[in-house]
């Protein structure tokens, strides 16, 4: 795989998540999801997440310079393994972040200043109906045709101009995220060579 620093980007229900942790264990990538990294380090009680522990408490969302925070050091960290010649991931894929332009923005800068530029941003593209049914399948108490259809309408807000920013960067590729989870996988194995 010559690809070794992904995005992957899509509405609520394309799979990104189950993709991203699949694509990460298949090719040895350090898979970042956010909500992931914020967990790990609120219950290893790192100066970060007693910080983000303090935010969630007060049923606040954590900032967007916290949460690169815990992305700067966590690329530092494996950064720094693999230069001591330790086993570990090669690369990485970011899931759930960057959200929106400004994070973009940020993520960019971040990245350029560790010299490890994105490769690829992976949009996995669902139709609507398609993604209703399967958030509506998962059971979730919180998850109505009402919540959803807002979901996804913050989701298309938030993230329009963030498509236009990595199609912009030739950065960009659609993905169908329609079918069986080997068949999608398949898919983005294709981008990646």
């Amino acid at each position: 795989m010559t690809k070794q620093r992904l995005l992957f980007v899509g509405p609520p229900g394309a799979g990104k998540g189950t993709q991203a942790q699949q694509l990460a264990l298949r090719h040895n990538l350090l898979h970042l999801s956010t909500g992931d990294l914020l967990r790990a380090e609120v219950s290893a009680a790192t100066e970060l997440g007693l910080e983000a522990a303090a935010v969630m408490a007060r049923g606040e969302l954590v900032s967007d310079a916290l949460v690169l925070a815990i992305v700067r050091s966590r690329l530092e960290q494996q950064s720094a393994s693999l230069s001591r010649g330790e086993p570990g991931p090669s690369g990485w894929l970011l899931d759930g972040f960057p959200r929106n332009l400004a994070q973009a923005e940020a993520l960019e800068a971040l990245l350029s200043d560790l010299d490890q530029p994105i490769d690829l941003v992976v949009l996995m593209e669902l139709d609507d109906d398609l993604l209703m049914q399967r958030l509506l399948s998962r059971g979730r108490a919180d998850d109505n045709a009402e919540v959803i259809r807002h979901r996804l309408e913050v989701y298309r807000q938030q993230t329009a101009p963030l498509i236009a920013y990595y199609r912009q960067r030739q950065l960009l590729q659609a993905v169908d995220a329609e079918g069986s989870i080997e068949a999608i996988a398949e898919r983005i194995e294709r981008l990646l060579a």
